[in-house]
């Protein structure tokens, strides 16, 4: 059967515009349909402007709290044009928006905008911005479609909250702000606001934020958080209702019966779904059932609407396949990115060593953009013990204040900390976890992740020669250096000053 195209992409972010690009460099026809804007939740909602945001936090801390201790005066004149920041943030999304449509061109892809929906397997519908109607074949179809912020039930939280997506919408700072969730999200714009002068109140359902993460990282971002003058409220089931005063300020009401009053905006952090609903023509939705009725193409989803797929991205559907946010795996741009131009290879480019062609969901490096950073990969140290047993594990912590914090005129305790933990297993102490909060941590964990992918032990650690000053040398020095169990998890050892690996030449 003849199709109008070899492979059509649902969802114009990350990961679908890596697996467009990468397919039609091996000469396929390829659409991708976007229904907003290119670049997904990451360019235009995500991390984007959210480092941009977290940048311009991160200059006024310096002003506001680090430049005196270097000597340095008049910080308290200095004043944030709010206005003109999201003005130059927002041009900057929008000049990678149109690099992403330039791309396209580039790399021979047909790009069109318009909600798209199945009719069946092969064929999907795409309705435009002027409701004209169009449809399209496609031999094989990606679903890239990402997901969106969740606004959860309660009196008056649709009327009066705004989501991540919201944040991005702010034309003034708010004076006080109320953020409520415990993820990364969460913690990240309550840090940013914070630190732009923001009353932060920061509402988590259970007794921290990051509970998922490593409680050593967990405990210390909480503290440092506190000692920031975030106020967080504690083991409230979350938010119960939120009403306007007599001014128009937001009072929020807590499940636990505290109560919020004055809150110049409530932002909901609280999660994300995926963008399933609108995939199918004539389907009857069911949100809250266990099935999400995509009987049109009948690829299968959970009850949470995710798409399921196996660990080569391929649905239930033999030519339908699916990745990045929409699946629930992993739910980071890079990840998306790398399964996009992977599931390519394996469809499209005739090579031997892609048949098999696969991303990897283990051992993936990711910061979190608090105030300060998290850099972490592979295990937490719960997770290590749980799947190794507490006798094959052994961990290296190490708590400090940052080089930069040296000089400042405070007492010691009182100076942010970098904490740093290394988790290993078994007798060759492998490494299979790396957490650190502090300074610098989203730099440094992506050299680290490149060791933990390829298998490094403590030793292998040890081996390498630190850089000082550095915060990052602590991660190579930890423990009695030198002392673990000589065995290395590299192709060529470096243990014992031996020589580095050369390359195979032709």
């Amino acid at each position: 059967m003849t199709y109008d195209y070899d492979l059509i992409v649902i969802g114009g972010g990350s990961g679908g515009i890596a697996c467009a690009k990468r397919s039609a460099s091996y000469s396929k026809k390829v659409l991708c349909i976007e229904r907003s804007r290119l670049g997904g939740t990451c360019v235009n909602v995500g991390c984007v402007p959210k480092k941009v945001m977290w940048s311009a936090a991160s200059i006024a801390d310096v002003v506001n709290h680090d430049m005196k201790h270097y000597g340095f005066s008049g910080g308290e004149g200095v004043k944030l044009d709010f206005g003109l920041l999201k003005k130059r943030r927002d041009a900057y999304v929008k000049r990678l928006n149109e690099i992403y449509e330039n791309g396209f061109k580039s790399a021979g892809v047909t790009g069109i905008f318009g909600a798209c929906a199945f009719v069946d397997a092969h064929t999907v519908e795409v309705t435009g911005s002027d409701g004209s109607k169009a449809r399209y074949t496609g031999d094989k179809i990606l679903i890239a479609t990402g997901g969106r912020p969740h606004l959860p039930p309660g009196e008056g939280i649709e009327d009066h909250c705004i989501s991540s997506d919201g944040f991005f919408e702010m034309d003034t700072l708010p004076e006080v702000a109320v953020v409520v969730g415990a993820g990364y999200i969460a913690v990240e714009l309550a840090g940013v606001m914070n630190s732009l002068g923001t009353e932060v109140h920061l509402v988590v359902r259970k007794g921290k934020a990051l509970r998922e993460f490593d409680p050593m990282i967990s405990d210390g971002l909480d503290a440092e958080m506190v000692k920031a003058g975030i106020h967080i409220h504690r083991n409230t089931n979350g938010v119960a209702k939120v009403a306007l005063d007599a001014s128009g300020k937001k009072i929020v009401t807590l499940h636990s019966g505290d109560v919020i009053y004055g809150a110049d905006i409530v932002l909901m952090a609280a999660g994300r779904v995926p963008n399933t609903e609108d995939l199918c023509v004539d389907c009857e939705w069911a949100p809250n059932t266990e099935e999400l009725h995509l009987e049109c193409c009948g690829v299968k989803a959970t009850s949470r609407k995710y798409i399921i797929v196996d660990s080569y991205q391929n649905t239930n559907v033999e030519n339908i396949y699916a990745l990045g946010d929409v699946c629930g795996t992993v739910e980071l741009t890079p990840m998306a990115i790398a399964a996009g131009r992977r599931l390519a290879d394996r469809l499209f480019s005739g090579k031997v060593e892609h048949q098999e062609a696969k991303v990897s969901y283990e051992m993936v490096p990711t910061v979190v953009f608090s105030h300060p950073t998290i850099g972490t990969c592979g295990m937490t140290e719960p997770q290590a013990i749980a799947k190794y047993g507490q006798n094959n594990v052994k961990v290296y912590t190490s708590k400090f204040a940052n080089l930069f914090y040296g000089i400042f005129d405070m007492v010691p305790d009182q100076k942010p900390k970098t904490l740093m933990k290394v988790i290993c297993a078994g007798l060759d102490e492998k490494v299979v976890g790396i957490h650190v909060l502090g300074m610098g941590a989203d730099e440094m964990m992506q050299g680290f992740g490149v060791a933990m992918k390829m298998g490094c032990t403590k030793a292998d650690l040890d081996s390498c020669v630190a850089i000082h000053p550095t915060a990052a040398e602590e991660l190579v020095t930890m423990g009695v250096w030198g002392t673990s169990p000589y065995e290395s998890g590299a192709k060529v050892s470096p243990l014992n000053g031996a020589a580095p690996a050369e390359p195979r030449l032709s």
